[in-house]
């Protein structure tokens, strides 16, 4: 894989990424299933900034993520981001549960 071949506009940027990640064996199907998220994630990438996912594809290319990425990441190899406080982290930490617990709005008593 040669970063130098990698094109400047960013539509042709993601199917050359895509390509490559085809190449190293891991598609971006298998990709977001390794790192436990929905595909769509993985392809929220094209357009916004998604670190997380960022670092993953560019761990299994090899590469830094500035390389990639170059206008969304510092010369020291953080984030450039528009809010910086910002977690990064999925709060997951392996717990499935949400503690969402759905409310109807109307209850059905005194109806006849």
């Amino acid at each position: 894989m040669n970063i130098a071949d990698m094109p400047l506009d960013t539509a042709k940027r993601w199917e050359w990424i895509k390509y490559q990640l085809r190449v190293h064996d891991c598609p971006p199907a298998e990709l977001a299933r390794q790192l436990d998220v929905t595909d769509r994630a993985v392809r929220a990438v094209k357009h916004s900034p998604y670190p997380r996912i960022e670092r993953a594809i560019a761990a299994k290319l090899g590469v830094k993520p500035i390389e990639l990425w170059p206008e969304r990441w510092n010369a020291d190899g953080t984030p450039s981001r528009k809010r910086p406080n910002r977690a990064e982290s999925f709060p997951r930490s392996g717990v499935k549960d949400s503690r969402y617990s759905p409310v109807s709005h109307r209850t059905a008593v005194g109806r006849a």
